[in-house]
This record gives structure tokens, sequence and C-alpha cells, in this order.
């Protein structure tokens, strides 16, 4: 790559202000706040805000990409948002001195496409159908098996790069696959069409549990590759695990650990069934949660759910190992789900994101919500999830005014 003295000013004008940023005693601090959180010691509720309408948030033109090279506007990407939400809406968020060069590996995929018409907005809001391709039992085999490669040479090129632009200021960390986010109805549905599977549950369930088996089987078969090119990555600092917040741990690495060949039980796992919403416990038992069993039980930490509500499922869910996140989605009774968890888990409490998109902004009235939850919750490990925020209606101070109210409300908790 021959890159632009115009690229590389830019990307170490953001490189400084990030350091700048990163060296503030803040960042030990709420660092420290989350390992208590995720070790299941008192702490205020944390706050993780993501999955933003990026197009909607524009100030200024700070988000705005400038690089011309391809590569390098990803890691500006990166750096903007960042800076952009330390700036307006913090929460707990972590700013590091340092940036992440993504190890470049490629995979083959499963094999199988999904087919149906699919409709996606600017900020990859999208709306699907998905032709169903299981009609027999033997169309399971169209279900192949990953093959991963690791191209060390292109990683060491994107490596000297970016040392090279962000010499002095900022450390350039590799990194390969930390949290891998493990759902096979995610991936499934888009198959096999979501009514058909859900009747093929009672009417074919011989043919549902084949496709299960042969997807978990490829996905372990993926896991070995990644373990044998010596690929995974820590996962237990300064990255999201699951569909909640950060992964400090005091509690991983596991023993014995070696920084220079990570293993799974160093590692968050994290699984999910989110089109079991309405699913009897048994059958998400059946039909999901064994067979995700089998691949939680390779790491040393799990976190469990997403959009699903899982109230009703606890006593299956606690049986995943090493469990230690349990999502609580909008959808979900928190007061049961809270009686259940008491301190032997984190909740990963998700307020409803339809506040942001109503016609009126009422801050006053997304305050006395989170307050109500935060009293149904007092007592236990809670971590505020503000996420699957589609619009603000284009008025990004909406989420400005939730991030500013709810870390002033979590201090008093």
């Amino acid at each position: 790559m021959d890159i632009s003295v115009h690229d590389k000013n830019i990307l170490r004008q953001l490189g400084e202000a990030t350091a700048v940023i990163a060296a503030e005693s803040a960042q030990q601090k709420k660092a420290g706040l989350w390992i208590r959180l995720n070790d299941l010691q008192p702490v205020r509720p944390m706050i993780w805000i993501s999955q933003l309408p990026w197009s909607q948030m524009e100030i200024e033109n700070e988000l705005t990409l400038q690089c011309k090279d391809p590569f390098l506007r990803t890691i500006e990407n990166e750096l903007r948002r960042q800076l952009y939400q330390w700036r307006y809406l913090p929460g707990d968020i972590i700013v590091e001195p340092l940036v992440y060069c993504r190890k470049v590996i490629h995979n083959s995929g499963f094999g199988i496409e999904q087919l149906g018409q699919m409709k996606i907005t600017e900020d990859s809001i999208y709306s699907q159908e998905f032709e169903p391709q299981f009609n027999k039992l033997a169309d399971v085999e169209k279900i192949k098996f990953p093959q991963i490669t690791y191209d060390h040479q292109a990683t060491a090129e994107r490596q000297q790069i970016l040392e090279d632009i962000f010499s002095g200021i900022l450390e350039v960390t590799p990194y390969g696959v930390g949290m891998q986010w493990f759902t096979l109805w995610d991936s499934l549905i888009r198959w096999y069409g979501v009514e058909t599977a859900m009747l093929d549950l009672i009417l074919k369930p011989e043919m549902v549990h084949a496709a299960l088996q042969r997807l978990l089987d490829a996905w372990l078969h993926q896991l070995e590759q990644l373990k044998e090119l010596n690929l995974l990555s820590r996962c237990d600092t300064n990255f999201s695990v699951g569909s909640g917040g950060l992964g400090y741990t005091d509690q991983l690495p596991e023993e014995n650990f070696n920084p220079e060949h990570v293993r799974t039980i160093d590692q968050w796992g994290c699984g999910n069934a989110q089109i079991f919403s309405e699913v009897s416990p048994e059958m998400h038992e059946k039909f999901s949660l064994q067979y995700e069993c089998k691949w939680l039980e390779h790491f040393g930490m799990n976190y469990y759910g997403c959009c699903e509500p899982l109230h009703n499922k606890f006593d299956i869910i606690k049986s995943i190992p090493n469990l230690r996140k349990i999502s609580c989605s909008p959808w979900c009774d928190l007061g049961k789900m809270a009686e259940q968890v008491e301190r032997n888990y984190v909740i990963s409490y998700k307020p409803n994101p339809a506040i942001f998109c109503e016609d009126g902004w009422n801050l006053k009235a997304a305050e006395k919500i989170l307050r109500h939850d935060l009293k149904v919750t007092r007592g236990c490990n809670v971590e505020i999830i503000a996420k699957d925020i589609s619009t603000l209606r284009d008025h990004p101070q909406r989420i400005w005014e939730w991030a500013e109210m709810a870390s002033r409300v979590c201090e008093e908790f």
C-alpha cells in the first residue's frame, strides 16, 4: 500500500486526540468498575451504548471520513466514532492508547447462501424474507464445513503501515478472533425459513435435529482450525461480549495462560436463540440449548441471550457451563428475572429503544422508566445496554441527554 501524506496526517491527528483521552484517570477507574461487575462484586449499574443510527449522528462533520485508502478509512471510522461517543454519550466506554490491527483471516463459509428478498436502509436496518432450502433430510448436507486460512503477509503489511502512521502516538496491537457470535438459529432460519422451521419442530423433528447437529459440527470444525492456526485473541478487556457490555474480568484468562497462544477457556463465549421467543422451555432446551452447550462448554465465561425473553427459561439456562451474563430484553419480565438471578449472574438489562423514536422526546419519561427498573433490580449485578436504536428522528441530542441522565441516575444505585 502506498499511503498518502494526507491520509497519514488525518489518522495521526485522530490518534493524538485518542491518546489524550486514553491518558485520563477515568479509563482505569471505569475498567475497575467493569471488573467488579463481571466478577459479581457490588458496584453501581454500568452503561453501554451501541448499535446507533450513525447517519443521524453527524455534528459539524465530526464523523465524515476523509481518508482515501479503503483500509485506512475503516481505522478512521473506528477512531472518529470512538471520539464522538466519548464527547457526547460516553456511558462507561473505555478509550485505550492503542489501535487494533485485525489479522487477515479468510473463511470459506458454510457453503449455503440465503435466498429471498432483503431491503436495507442506510443504517443497515433491514427486513427480509427467507426461501426454504431444507425440504428433505438429505438437504442438511448443503451445510459445508468452513475452511480457514490466515494471510500472514497481508497482516504483517497492515501492521507495518499502522505502526508507521501511529508511531509515538498509539500502540498497534494485532488481533485475531475474540468472542464469536455463536447462534445456530440466526443462521439456520435464513436457510430454513422461519415458519417452516417452527412447523418442523413438530412435523419433522428429525430433520431439524440433523440440521442443528450438522451446523454445530461445522462451527466446531471452524473452531479447531482457529486453534490450530493460533488465531484466537483475548476478549476479557475492552471488548463487548455477547449482546452486552465490556468483558473486563480478573477471572480470565485461566491458569497456565500463555499470551502467545490464547485458548478458548481464556475467552468469553456467547449463545442465543432469538427466534425461540415463543417456544416453550422444554422445546428450547431440546432444539437449541443442548446444542449450544456443546459449544459454550469450551469457554471460560459465557453470555447468553439477546432479544428473546428468558424470564420463564431460567431453570434451563442456568445449566449453561460457566454462565456469567444473562440478557434481559425489553420483552422480559424484569422483576421475575431479578428474583431468580439475584447476585449469582449479571443481568444485561436492555431498555426499550422505542423511547428514542417517538414524535416528541420525553427525557423525564425515560428517566422514570430507568429509575423504576433499577429499583426492581436493586441488589443485582446490572449492566444497562442501550442498543438496537434504529432512529433518533435526526435528533442525536436525544441519546446524548439519555446517556447523561443514565449516568447521573446510576450513581444513586
